[in-house]
């Protein structure tokens, strides 16, 4: 079964996340976004979810991590039950 490494940042809209995806790409840092902004408890850890395998994660998440999103390329926002998701794949092992 693949599994992967990776962040995230979870925020309650899409405006923040499109505003944080922004910031990413203006050169601000992640992590450092992940631990003033996400509600995840994995904003502690800059928002590392460590290693986990296809299937651990509610689909609309998995369906980012294992797509060919290119390793360190901060995903557009993503929609799941738990709100919106900036997705940073780190590693994908087979």
């Amino acid at each position: 079964m693949p599994r992967a490494v990776a962040s995230h940042i979870l925020v309650s809209t899409e405006a923040e996340a499109l505003d944080l995806k922004q910031q990413i790409e203006d050169g601000a840092q992640f992590a450092e976004l992940a631990k003033k902004h996400s509600s995840c408890p994995s904003s502690q850890a800059g928002g590392d979810l460590g290693e986990f395998g296809q299937g651990d994660m509610v689909p609309e998440f998995d369906a980012v991590i294992f797509s060919d999103l290119p390793l360190g390329q901060v995903s557009d926002p993503v929609k799941t039950q738990f709100g919106y998701h900036l997705i940073e794949v780190r590693q994908r092992l087979d």
